[in-house]
């Protein structure tokens, strides 16, 4: 099964360009979307899960045009937005059962087994019994897959699935992610970019509606080996490394200015070669201007 966007084109009314001829082919397992504020990546995930119209282009997933045949793909469709509202006064188990009523499980004992095996699958079975309203951030972003995976889907969408949540919880969401896309397209729209390094097979970087850059997340930091550099400067001396290298990323340690540039070749002026990681591709494909 493969998720396969084509020129996929997106303006609204404000004359915002959205999406801009997005191409992507998207495999059975864990995809990594990437891309700052603004980028296009709700856009693109609210598009794919059919709640918005496209202008131009298609999306097929297998043999079922999402455009066209929007009950079809519901039917294998999973999705998670970034926020989502739960009843805070009744169980995790009454809403799922609830929820796979709407669904279509009408038959009393199959849909008891479901939602029995999804609490389980989720690891919220000891808690069916508690009250939303007093689950944690990460029990309720849990309980947010659970729902997703009640049709059994060919295709889920997570979007900012991890924010506010401890990196125990962070480690027990993405386990379970991992386990979904053995068998399943997972698109997952993160601003944690050594996420998307642990976890996904394929990536695409977006900004400004296009996509700057598509691939293996490993395989792209292989290709940056040997033209990153880091340098301390002082605070007074950034604006002039800015003007004359390709700085890419920076923060302070102990009050000074720590900077990463991109280049073909040692700089020399103080700077040392560092090793590349998935940062460095996703900053230099967003700020980043390769110096010869």
């Amino acid at each position: 099964m493969e998720l396969v966007i084509n020129n996929l084109s997106k303006t609204y009314a404000n004359g915002t360009k959205a999406l801009q001829n997005i191409t992507l082919n998207i495999p059975t397992g864990m995809f990594g979307l990437l891309g700052p504020n603004g980028a296009g990546k709700s856009t693109l995930m609210r598009t794919i899960a059919t709640l918005q119209d496209a202008d131009e282009g298609s999306i097929t997933l297998g043999n079922t045009d999402l455009l066209k045949q929007k009950d079809e793909i519901r039917k294998v469709l999973g999705y998670l937005p970034q926020e989502f509202s739960l009843y805070p006064k009744v169980s995790a188990e009454f809403l799922l059962n609830h929820l796979a009523v709407l669904k279509g499980l009408s038959n009393k004992k199959q849909r008891k087994e479901v939602v029995e095996a999804l609490l389980h699958k989720t690891n919220l079975y000891n808690h069916r019994k508690k009250n939303l309203g007093g689950f944690s951030g990460g029990m309720k972003q849990r309980f947010g897959i659970a729902q997703a995976l009640l049709s059994n889907p060919k295709l889920i969408i997570v979007d900012e699935p991890t924010a506010g949540l401890d990196p125990a919880e962070r480690n027990r969401f993405y386990n379970l992610l991992s386990e979904l896309g053995e068998n399943t397209v997972v698109i997952l729209s993160t601003h944690i970019v050594e996420d998307v390094k642990e976890l996904c097979t394929n990536m695409a970087i977006i900004n400004q509606g296009q996509v700057l850059l598509k691939g293996n997340p490993i395989q792209a930091i292989e290709e940056l080996e040997g033209m990153i550099y880091q340098k301390t400067i002082e605070k007074s001396e950034l604006n002039t490394y800015k003007q004359e290298f390709a700085v890419i990323a920076e923060k302070f340690i102990q009050g000074k200015p720590v900077i990463h540039i991109l280049d073909k070749s040692n700089p020399g002026n103080g700077f040392k070669a560092i090793p590349a990681d998935l940062e460095h591709v996703y900053f230099s494909n967003i700020f980043g201007r390769l110096q010869n």
